[in-house]
């Protein structure tokens, strides 16, 4: 399995996903994953799957001790497995930048260089697909879909490739040809492509004119709430101001000014109502001054990025989580929220849509119907219990196991077993 990202060094909603998935497919009892990352960092929950650490798979061949390598690579992989990846290696490469282990580094995350990263991380899969013994490949996203085709070219063995998101989404249409590119190649090469919602398998069919029958929705899940965050206390929703909350990247394709519009509109009808922007994003400072402009800056919080146990707290300090996606491939959050017991309203351009009941689901662009479903919710008790104990509930049914089930159904359809 090919990743970018991975608990608990978290970017964005791909590591949350990749981490559910090795989770639901090690559930099934006879999957073994090796999971291969640009960059872990040794304190990644293994449980479910091998991490191999793709900063430290030799492409060139160095003379080097054993207590050399243990001391460098130890705290993420076995220096057995550098020396096992360095009798892999299957061309001259020492052109490429490497270091004194004869491996390429990665800043990880999406640094500057994200392409030429990404070519590198391409390469190295080469050496790995040579050296492992397995039945099938799994690739996440276009960052991942250049070393599934050469893992796949290697060892013929079939390619699945996951689809997170496309640029489609990313870009509101303005898409990058190099990115599409990748993208498309990685679908022409894949056995079987698996899609976060059915409006993803959408675009998949007709943007890049793939073939249905190799096209399967895989919708996401959520995993159960850890101890700690459950027992974070809910504040009293009846005598306190409001909170409202947006959390996600501040970027085009999430429909940050529709929040901040519509939050204009509550405000125009009360003033017992805050609303908190967390996240960071090329947006930020164009929603700061779209709030100063419309005079609601002082109702506004701008948190900034969070993760882990701040994103549990903030949820549970809300009475209202909104998701405003323009075009949303799936969007676990809300799930996240409906967890904590916090009624959702979500966008129905995103995927979520598709399998959830127990939220409010408005067009993207109508800030009406979303001010009105914040002003609701905030001010109808009635309404604000039934949401928050119905979607709990609901989201708790909407489980990784279920997923895991699905997918290796599909490798074994894909296998030909």
């Amino acid at each position: 399995m090919f990743g970018w990202e991975y608990p608990p060094h978290v970017y964005g909603g791909l590591a949350t996903a990749n981490y559910g998935i090795s989770q639901g497919l090690y559930a099934q009892g006879d999957v073994d994953i090796t999971l291969c990352l640009p960059k872990p960092w040794g304190d990644e929950d293994r449980s479910a799957c091998r991490i191999v650490a793709m900063n430290s798979v030799p492409i060139v061949w160095r003379d080097v001790e054993y207590d050399y390598v243990k001391g460098r690579v130890g705290n993420v992989m076995p220096p057995e497995s550098y020396f096992y990846f360095r009798d892999h290696i299957y061309s001259d490469f020492s052109y490429m930048n490497v270091n004194d282990l004869g491996c390429m580094e990665f800043a990880g995350g999406y640094p500057g260089n994200l392409h030429e990263e990404i070519n590198n991380y391409s390469i190295i899969a080469g050496v790995v697909a040579r050296s492992e013994d397995f039945d099938i490949i799994h690739a996440h996203d276009w960052l991942t879909y250049p070393a599934g085709i050469h893992a796949k070219q290697v060892s013929g063995k079939p390619l699945c490739i996951h689809v997170h998101a496309t640029d489609f989404d990313r870009s509101r249409g303005h898409v990058n040809p190099t990115v599409f590119s990748i993208e498309k190649d990685g679908m022409d090469a894949a056995d079987c492509i698996m899609c976060v919602s059915d409006l993803t398998r959408q675009t998949v069919i007709n943007q890049y004119h793939q073939d249905p029958r190799k096209v399967f929705t895989v919708h996401n899940a959520v995993y159960p709430l850890k101890q700690e965050w459950q027992d974070t206390p809910r504040p009293d929703h009846t005598d306190k101001e409001k909170i409202v909350t947006f959390l996600g990247r501040l970027t085009m394709q999430k429909g940050p000014e529709y929040f901040v519009e519509a939050a204009n509109m509550v405000l125009h009808r009360t003033h017992n109502v805050r609303f908190c922007m967390a996240g960071s994003g090329d947006m930020m400072d164009q929603m700061i001054y779209l709030a100063a402009e419309r005079g609601i800056a002082d109702r506004f919080h701008f948190p900034g990025f969070m993760r882990g146990k701040q994103v549990y707290e903030c949820l549970k300090a809300s009475d209202v989580y909104v998701m405003p996606s323009v075009s949303e491939p799936f969007g676990i959050s809300p799930l996240e929220a409906m967890q904590c017991g916090t009624p959702s309203i979500i966008s129905k351009q995103s995927g979520c849509a598709e399998i959830l009941t127990n939220c409010i689901k408005v067009d993207y662009w109508d800030i009406h119907a979303l001010a009105d479903a914040m002003y609701s919710i905030c001010h109808n008790e009635s309404l604000f219990r039934y949401l928050s104990e119905e979607g709990k509930k609901e989201v708790d049914q909407i489980t990784w196991e279920k997923v895991g089930a699905w997918i290796r159904e599909l490798y074994i359809k894909t296998l030909g077993w």
